[in-house]
């Protein structure tokens, strides 16, 4: 799966990973959720930490479809509001 972060580029992740990042997600809308901005941008940084960590980025030059398009690590909580779906960041 092909992952954007805004303002960032591109990260090829596989499948498996994709347990780890849901509960990072879950925890991340609880967070949204209950407006605790502080946990929300501690569990963002988390997320996009993980997502380098575990994918490998592209190219700069590739452009890929992306299959997940997270937001940037300055994302407001109403900015990450606005772009959630009811899924949260990463569909299930």
């Amino acid at each position: 799966m092909i992952v954007r972060i805004m303002g960032e580029g591109q990260v090829k992740l596989a499948d498996s990973h994709f347990t780890e990042l849901n509960k990072l997600d879950d925890e991340l809308l609880g967070q949204m959720e209950s407006g605790d901005q502080e946990g929300f941008r501690r569990t963002l940084g988390a997320l996009l930490d993980a997502v380098r960590r575990l994918g490998e980025p592209l190219p700069d030059d590739a452009l890929e479809p992306s299959e997940l398009i997270l937001p940037g690590p300055d994302a407001s909580l109403d900015e990450v509001r606005d772009m959630l779906s009811d899924d949260g960041l990463i569909p299930g």
